[in-house]
């Protein structure tokens, strides 16, 4: 108890590419793309950088809870499309928001980072919390910025994926409130995705490695049995690549667990729950998992029409489309559940 959300944000890029944009590229409509997912817009980044946007959304979140740069104890950074190997994202967002005081670091769950990350930021703050003399870095506030620019590691060719992503960071601060309920419960699970329903493999140029026989060892390709890009060459395949049905069916089946599991053990009955959060990666998977619990989709926040699927970002931006329409109010318990490559899954109820 005692962790709270005091502040929000998210940030988007410039450029609003529409379906119609996109059928000039691929064999595809508005119409189709709108049935099949609720998409009907996303933002692509042009001149934004992943570091621009967690920047913008961490400042406007920071803004929110009327707390300063130096205020911040942790950062955490969720991405899968990090701007450099090293230094870490997290690092590259600390420098460029001047959070001299936090210790930052990346986390890396898909399109699950929210949900993971916000959980260990959480954690952290309240074992550091605990009592004086704990031994650990005191963390009264933390960041977390979820963030992806998917648009640099999707086919553009490929009208299977091109219509479902976007770019986008979303970011909340946690603060040490002892007095207040803050966050009463968290789930979160791995399953093994030994078929590689979802799946984007990295090159690495190894033209300069000097042992071995033979030359230069093959890079190892996780999904190169795999249908390969036509265009690509080989069988690596440096773009996203979904089994769409099969990530359908784990999704709408994971969100009804962890909504169902969070809600357990924090005590609470899912009719006490004002407002559910849900990643944002097909309107269909949401509204096939309501079905599944029950629960009427006014009480859903449903973004995803104006930004697809942003990966790491999407439950944080939706999270403060739903607390700035006031769909959540002071007071209200809310639950933010997400699922993602991996195979991970997760959620999160707390008490705004």
């Amino acid at each position: 108890m005692g962790c709270t959300i005091t502040g929000w944000g998210k940030a988007l890029p410039q450029l609003t590419v529409t379906n119609d944009d996109l059928a000039k590229l691929v064999e595809t409509n508005d119409e189709w793309i709108v049935e099949r997912t609720g998409i009907r817009r996303r933002h692509v980044a042009t001149t934004e950088t992943t570091t621009s946007l967690a920047s913008q959304a961490g400042a406007a979140a920071l803004e929110k809870a009327g707390l300063q740069p130096a205020d911040m104890d942790l950062l955490i950074c969720m991405t899968i499309t990090p701007d450099a190997i090293i230094p870490s994202q997290a690092c590259l967002v600390k420098a460029e928001m001047g959070l001299e005081n936090a210790v930052a670091f990346d986390l890396n769950a898909a399109c699950s980072g929210c949900i993971f990350g916000t959980d260990v930021a959480s954690a952290m703050m309240e074992a550091s919390m605990a009592g004086s003399g704990s031994g650990r870095n005191p963390i009264r506030n933390a960041l977390v910025i979820g963030v992806d620019c998917l648009s640099r590691i999707v086919d553009w060719t490929d009208r299977a994926t091109c219509v479902l992503f976007g770019d986008g960071a979303g970011a909340a601060v946690l603060s040490w409130r002892p007095q207040q309920p803050g966050i009463l419960a968290s789930y979160l699970r791995n399953i093994d995705d030994s078929q590689l329903y979802l799946a984007c493999d990295t090159v690495y140029d190894s033209s300069t490695f000097p042992f071995g026989q033979g030359g230069a060892p093959a890079p190892v390709a996780v999904i190169a049995g795999l249908e390969a890009p036509e265009n690509s060459g080989d069988a690596f395949n440096p773009f996203i690549s979904m089994q769409g049905q099969k990530v359908f069916k784990f999704a709408a089946t994971a969100m009804a667990e962890a909504v169902d599991e969070v809600c357990q053990r924090a005590g609470v009955s899912l009719d006490d729950v004002a407002c559910i959060v849900p990643h944002q990666a097909n309107e269909r998977i949401i509204r096939f998992a309501a079905k599944k619990m029950g629960v009427d989709m006014d009480r859903f926040q449903v973004s995803i029409e104006e930004v697809g699927n942003t990966s790491a970002s999407s439950v944080l931006m939706a999270l403060a489309d739903a607390l700035d329409s006031g769909k959540a109010q002071p007071g209200d318990k809310v639950i933010l559940v997400g699922f993602g490559a991996g195979l991970t899954y997760g959620s999160l109820l707390f008490q705004v």
